[in-house]
């Protein structure tokens, strides 16, 4: 396979690779009914006169299967955080001690289990679209070289048949996570 073929490639794996972090992320950002860091990670806080992320002025622990527990480093800022816990969609009221914040996760619903199922199966879609996407992308360019003489129609072929291969493979990537948290939310 040419040089160019490679390039290609590599640049597509490592987008795809970016893809299958980012659904994962997103995976952790649904609420299971345990207790996890990643619910409040991305959340936003107004601290210092700048916005930053939760994680950057405050530590989160796990005391409990059903329990975060968010400590300010500063206590000056355990109002900011728990207004920004109280704003978010995560649906919590944090219980405030003076020093840091408890977050009780009751149980789910079946009902509720069922409807994030189908909001994480919706991201996993949009991931798998995301990853064609960048097969998509690949292939012009590979075309645009074929095009430009710098790759035979065999090259071509060949680079478009791992290019599918690799997008199988990060789709596989994908159900599997995707069937890991459909049993965590299914699990009762």
């Amino acid at each position: 396979m040419s040089e160019l073929a490679e390039m290609v490639q590599e640049d597509s794996s490592d987008r795809m690779d970016k893809v299958i972090a980012h659904s994962r992320t997103e995976f952790a950002s649904i609420r299971s009914g345990r207790a996890a860091p990643a619910l409040v990670e991305r959340l936003r806080v107004e601290a210092y006169g700048v916005t930053m992320q939760i994680v950057e002025i405050a530590s989160v622990s796990i005391p409990e299967s059903r329990q975060l527990l968010v400590t300010p480093h500063d206590p000056e800022n355990l109002e900011a955080c728990e207004r920004s816990i109280r704003t978010s969609d995560l649906g919590l009221s944090p219980s405030n001690d003076g020093r840091s914040l408890r977050l009780n996760f009751p149980p789910l619903t079946e009902e509720r289990r069922k409807e994030l199922v189908r909001l994480v199966k919706k991201m996993a879609e949009e991931g798998r679209i995301s990853l064609r996407n960048v097969r998509r992308d690949g292939r012009k360019d590979l075309e645009a070289a074929e095009k430009d003489g710098d790759l035979s129609k065999d090259e071509l072929e060949r680079a478009e048949k791992e290019m599918d291969k690799l997008t199988h493979s990060a789709e596989a990537q994908i159900d599997a996570a995707l069937a890991e948290k459909e049993a965590e939310l299914l699990e009762v």
